[in-house]
């Protein structure tokens, strides 16, 4: 039985894209200061925390927005 996603699950699947493109945008980001600052600098660094975040927080949006939740409405 296939059911309706919510509106807060549809929103969660948006803001897992968003959150992949962000981590896309720091790699981009993170390449480009690599080049010219190197690995050590707090900059790299902070790119780099900044792909883990949004990866992860990509993943679990993408989780909540893909799983079959049940419907909490009464009679429904």
């Amino acid at each position: 039985m296939k059911r309706n996603k919510s509106l807060l699950q549809l929103s969660s699947l948006y803001f897992a894209a968003a959150s992949f493109i962000a981590a896309l945008v720091c790699v981009a980001f993170l390449y480009l200061k690599i080049q010219t600052i190197g690995w050590e600098h707090p900059i790299s660094a902070s790119f780099l925390a900044g792909i883990i975040f949004f990866l992860s927080i990509g993943v679990v949006f993408f989780v909540i927005g893909k799983t079959n939740l049940p419907s909490f409405k009464p009679g429904g």
